[in-house]
């Protein structure tokens, strides 16, 4: 409002432009439609200039305690209190009253916001100026103020200003005072509040007794929160949500389970943060069909499901292995009207690239694109990477380009090109990666100069430097690619530094690169060397459990070291489990069995002799 030098034209033009419709019988505006156009102003300039237009220019306006109440509140928003303090001392000789309970009250909260504490306490020193008490509302209001910004300070008001006065309080009173005692964690003296309540006869509210408990679950007492809950005559739908979703933060799944359903039986239905967490961990637990028996019983009570909690089912039965159920329910939410994204197709996915089922993960990607919902970062990773795992190399470099040549900000982010390298080693192309890894110099300096920098020092053989370079890059936090991993473990395996090489190869699991046998065979073959035939076999079931490939190399070294120790029964599994898998056993674990076999005077007694006779047969069949 720059001018407002002529206002009959001026002031409908304003009051059109806050939508208030101005009645054609009566041209004067209300006092409602002066409060609202006051807080419209962009300046406490302007608000003041069209409260005194207004009080000037139009006959039959006067104005009240609502439209000074509207003025007062912008001046407070722009800290103008030396302007809003004149506007009360004229407000007697103004309106012939002075300012109401709810213009102090608005006073009070500007200051708060203001962050003014002292002068919120003076308040109470304006109030006594217009001869008035100030009334619960406002003792309360002032309470509210002192509490978010010191709660010392706000038990002192209460003492001073309140009991001081004879005001007891009320359960509002009460509230404000527990409020500030939670949130600084002072739960000791939150029960003492509370029992004085009880004392003075006044009986705690809902509001009260959840503030508390909200605490104690925060602070890990939810036992001692639910024996609080016991005391509440009417817990409600928050009461049910604090304590379910503190059981879900504990895992507390049995106990999450009995409050939701004592919640059901009181007809409450939660909200679907809470609801999103049990989802949570019944999946985690493997117990997807009872999560979907939840969703479905808030749905029949009338209670929502969003994206985020079908994209929690649907990620349970995905890391379950039923991705195909888990695109039925991507199909049952579209039903329902529940839109899915982004995180929704991921899931499914990234579930199909786990399972090897990469042409529908590849048709869940393209039906992404029909639905208008926009690959990220996320979905372009998890591609490459299930490509490039499974030797699918062309498909993972089709990926990397599609990625590239988007829009999104997706520089900076190593993982992709990472996966490549990975799955050229796994494909034993490792000049290729090393061409490839040199290529992303450009991309990622850094990662790559210490890369390479480890591989050739570990050709060198200078392990102790190469070790220091990559605990180096995990400080810069450089995430190490397969080769990196591959060179150190070969290098300390070459230095019999068996524990360093097997901690390794634990981090390269852990960053989803799994060793083909060229790399975890030398490990197998220095453990054997040390003797330690039982970590050995440890760490060829465990490489076979995550679906790496083993060889002759990964066999050998067993039998031989079983055979060595004497122990037939051992070392007849392993060469049983390489013929079975078509590895062909070469003459050493044949003279090694044999000779083992030999060896044995307890099988060469008489009574065991046509034991001995079929198992040498047996293992020429093979």
């Amino acid at each position: 409002m720059a001018n407002i030098s002529n206002p009959s034209r001026l002031l409908p033009t304003m009051l059109t432009k806050t939508r208030i419709p101005l009645s054609t019988s009566s041209p004067v505006p209300t006092h409602e439609q002066i409060a609202h156009l006051i807080l419209e102003q962009k300046s406490p300039t302007q608000a003041l200039q069209t409260f005194r237009w207004a009080t000037t220019n139009l006959p039959t306006f006067t104005p009240n305690q609502s439209t000074y109440r509207a003025l007062v509140h912008k001046l407070c928003t722009f800290r103008r209190f030396d302007t809003v303090h004149q506007l009360l001392d004229e407000m007697p000789g103004s309106i012939g009253s002075p300012p109401d309970e709810d213009i102090f009250i608005t006073v009070v909260r500007g200051l708060g916001r203001a962050r003014m504490i002292r002068q919120v306490v003076k308040v109470l020193d304006l109030v006594a100026k217009f001869g008035k008490n100030p009334s619960l509302k406002l003792l309360n209001s002032i309470l509210d103020v002192l509490v978010k910004e010191d709660i010392d300070i706000a038990r002192e008001f209460y003492r001073k200003k309140m009991m001081g006065c004879g005001v007891q309080g009320d359960c509002y009173t009460f509230g404000i005072l527990m409020k500030g005692l939670c949130l600084t964690n002072r739960i000791g003296d939150g029960f003492k509040l509370l029992q004085v309540m009880k004392n003075r006869g006044v009986t705690p509210n809902t509001v009260i007794y959840n503030t508390l408990i909200h605490a104690l679950c925060k602070n890990g007492k939810v036992g001692r929160a639910r024996s609080l809950m016991n005391e509440m005559v009417q817990p409600n739908e928050v009461t049910f949500n604090v304590m379910v979703s503190a059981y879900c933060r504990e895992e507390s799944l049995v106990l999450a389970l009995v409050m939701l359903e004592k919640s059901f039986n009181l007809g409450f239905v939660l909200d679907v943060v809470t609801l999103t967490k049990v989802v949570e961990i019944l999946c985690k637990e493997g117990r997807t069909m009872e999560a979907v028996e939840i969703l479905a019983r808030v749905e029949s009570k009338g209670g929502r499901i969003d994206v985020v909690a079908y994209n929690t089912l649907i990620m349970g039965f995905c890391k379950s292995g039923k991705t195909k159920v888990g695109c039925r329910f991507l199909k049952e939410m579209e039903i329902k009207g529940c839109i899915p994204n982004v995180d929704t197709y991921n899931a499914l996915i990234s579930g199909f690239c786990a399972s090897g089922s990469l042409d529908s993960a590849l048709d869940m990607f393209n039906e992404m694109k029909t639905a208008g919902i926009i690959w990220n970062f996320v979905t372009y990773d998890m591609l490459i990477r299930g490509f490039c795992s499974s030797g699918r190399m062309e498909d993972g470099f089709k990926i990397l380009d599609l990625m590239e040549e988007s829009k999104g900000s997706f520089g900076g982010r190593v993982s992709p090109y990472n996966s490549i390298l990975y799955g050229l080693y796994k494909d034993n192309r490792w000049d290729e990666a090393l061409q490839y890894l040199t290529k992303m110099g450009n991309l990622f300096p850094k990662a790559v100069d210490r890369s390479l920098r480890i591989i050739c020092l570990c050709k060198e053989g200078s392990f102790e430097e190469a070790k220091r370079v990559y605990d180096q890059m995990k400080v810069e936090g450089v995430v190490p690619c397969a080769l990196v991993y591959v060179s150190l473990i070969n290098g300390y395996c070459q230095e019999d530094c068996v524990r360093e090489a097997f901690e390794l190869m634990n981090e390269m699991v852990v960053q989803g690169y799994f060793p083909v046998a060229s790399t975890f065979n030398p490990l197998i073959d220095a453990f054997c060397g040390q003797g330690k035939v039982v970590g050995a076999s440890k760490l060829l079931e465990d490489m076979v459990g995550r679906g790496c490939l083993p060889n002759l190399g990964s066999y050998s070294p067993l039998v031989d070291a079983f055979c060595a120790k004497r122990d037939f029964h051992k070392a007849f599994m392993f060469f049983l489990q390489m013929v079975e898998k078509g590895i062909v056993p070469d003459y050493f674990s044949w003279n090694s069995l044999v000779l083992c076999l030999n060896q044995e005077a307890c099988w060469l007694e008489g009574k065991n002799m046509f034991r001995v006779s079929n198992l040498l047969s047996l293992i020429i069949e093979t």
